[in-house]
């Protein structure tokens, strides 16, 4: 009976192996297993090199992009403040060319005020800047206004409770973002 995992029982072509025959074989075979695992190796070693190569690229445009985009949020500010500046310019014009002006009448004087009062409006409007200024009635809102004084209920006022009963001083929002609540005055919760 033949062993196949002895190799004296192995078929030979030749005639049986001396044992410097099986000793070269097996020298063979380890060369060839040890040139497969050093390939596998110089494959392994190079793939590493490339992703440790991705990883650098990657991370040095990671920080581009961060430096990029605090240099952006920079000049947004700056050039928000500026564009705002800018729009205001006008309102300071109409106001130095009203006190330049030395005969004017009352009625001229109101007259440029008023005018010069829109050109505030507008360039705030421009600039989303909105004003809160809540009708008599309207519903408290503590995110929007600010009570200075509660007015109890009574013959002379005749509104729900925590409603406004009178503006004292307009608020403002900049882009939905209170600025300045609204002074106001709220009728008494019963």
């Amino acid at each position: 009976m033949t062993d196949p995992t002895n190799p004296q029982d192995q078929p030979s072509f030749g005639g049986p192996q001396s044992p410097e025959e099986r000793e070269a074989a097996q020298f063979a075979n380890d060369a060839d297993a040890l040139a497969q695992t050093q390939a596998e190796l110089a494959t392994l070693k190079a793939k590493s090199a490339d992703l440790a190569d991705q990883f650098l690229r990657a991370k040095a445009e990671a920080e581009n992009a961060r430096r990029r985009a605090e240099d952006e949020i920079s000049k947004a500010r700056k050039f928000a403040v500026e564009s705002f500046a800018d729009s205001l310019l006008p309102v300071m014009d109409s106001l130095e060319t009203g006190l330049a002006h030395k005969d004017a009448t009352p009625a001229q004087i109101r007259e440029g005020a008023e005018a010069t009062l829109r050109q505030l409006k507008s360039a705030l409007e421009r600039n989303k800047v909105v004003e809160i200024n809540p009708a008599a009635g309207a519903k408290f809102d503590p995110h929007q206004h600010q009570a200075i004084s509660v007015v109890p209920l009574g013959p002379e006022v005749k509104q729900e409770p925590n409603s406004v009963v009178a503006v004292l001083q307009k608020g403002y929002l900049i882009s939905d973002r209170v600025l300045r609540p609204a002074l106001v005055t709220v009728a008494a919760a019963q």
